[in-house]
């Protein structure tokens, strides 16, 4: 197999950044996932490939170790280029973990060596399993809920263990036996740049064992596409575009590996009666003509359902705004107010009587030149 280093096999430049190297993965990855080819094993290794390619250029510290190795021609695959700076060729080991670069200095990574470098960025264990994708959502959260605080169900599409055959892919009761590509291993051994580098094995899918019988449920995949329902708490002052993350929540790994974790964004309803401008809480009440002259008392609704009754003097003018102290948002130890802003209505039609009475006010009422 040719060599190819991580940036070319997603497809991106040294200078890619996080989004452009996200959105190739997941390009790519949706083309060759092994449950979109089930009977192409090379687009499983392809998937291997591109999975453990994503896995360190997704992180930004295995990303800044695996470009200091690349700049000492660890990963340079052109013809007569040497490893380790030019001054030696590295030589790979049956592992796939230890490396020897003659005459290459190593000193700029704390006293590792090339191969303690090298199984910093791909993980200690050549048996690791990789866990679980994370999945993310947008979740529509009722304004009050936002505010105050409370809980949100969901239902999520994930990938989960078959409950069939437990993640092995076998059929119950079927004999299982040694993977005869990888002996039992779990992984092959793959050239990388004058390097071997271990990947799950996609005959066995990195477990090492290959069943008689394919499970009848997951058709050997030991994985099902399933409905999970999830209870979202919501954190009081929440607002939107407000993210939460929730460990172990998301896609299941593979038999022995941790679950990933659910990556939720709120998206927050709009409401009627408020809206919000930082910890403080806005909403409109009408007046009609004699109330905003006379003064008078209304009742007005709070976030949480109290009724606070505000005083309204005489002469209150249209768009005058009073504050309800302690009424607001509350996050993080700090508490906003409700903002009552006046909206003062006219009547389209009155009857002779009051027709009658506004006039007189009118001609009592003094006219400002």
């Amino acid at each position: 197999m040719p060599a190819q280093d991580f940036y070319q096999v997603l497809g991106v430049t040294e200078s890619a950044t996080p989004e452009e190297i996200k959105k190739a993965y997941r390009r790519l990855a949706k083309k060759h996932h092994p449950d979109a080819n089930p009977n192409n094993p090379a687009s499983s290794d392809k998937f291997k490939q591109i999975s453990e390619a994503h896995s360190v250029l997704s992180d930004a510290d295995k990303r800044k170790k695996y470009d200091r190795m690349r700049k000492l021609g660890a990963f340079d695959t052109s013809p007569g280029r040497r490893g380790g700076g030019g001054t030696g060729q590295p030589r790979s080991t049956e592992d796939g973990g230890g490396f020897s670069a003659e005459g290459a200095d190593f000193g700029d990574f704390g006293g590792l060596g090339l191969g303690d470098i090298f199984s910093s960025i791909f993980g200690r264990g050549r048996r690791e399993e990789p866990r679980g994708e994370s999945v993310e959502i947008n979740l529509e959260v009722p304004f009050r809920t936002a505010v105050l605080g409370g809980k949100v169900p969901i239902t999520l599409p994930i990938t989960d263990s078959c409950p069939t055959c437990g993640g092995t892919g076998g059929e119950p009761g079927s004999t299982i036996s040694t993977c005869p590509e990888c002996k039992g291993r779990g992984t092959i051994s793959f050239g990388q740049g004058g390097f071997a580098v271990n990947r799950p094995c996609p005959q066995c899918r990195g477990r090492g064992k290959v069943p008689a019988t394919k499970c009848h449920t997951c058709d050997g995949v030991g994985e099902v596409q399933t409905e999970r329902r999830v209870m979202i708490s919501v954190p009081a002052g929440s607002d939107n575009g407000t993210k939460l993350r929730l460990k172990g929540q998301g896609a299941a790994g593979r038999p022995g590996a941790p679950a990933g974790d659910l990556l939720v964004t709120f998206q927050v309803t709009p409401e009627r009666f408020f809206r919000r401008d930082g910890l403080d809480l806005m909403c409109e009440i009408p007046l009609n003509v004699a109330q905003a002259i006379l003064g008078t008392r209304m009742s007005v609704r709070t976030i949480d359902g109290k009724k606070v009754v505000l005083k309204v003097p005489p002469g209150t003018q249209p768009g005058q705004r009073f504050r309800i102290k302690g009424e607001g948002v509350e996050k993080n130890g700090r508490k906003g107010d409700q903002i009552v802003a006046v909206k003062v209505t006219v009547p389209e039609k009155l009857t002779p009587e009051q027709e009658a009475l506004i006039r007189k006010f009118a001609e009592t009422t003094p006219t400002e030149s």
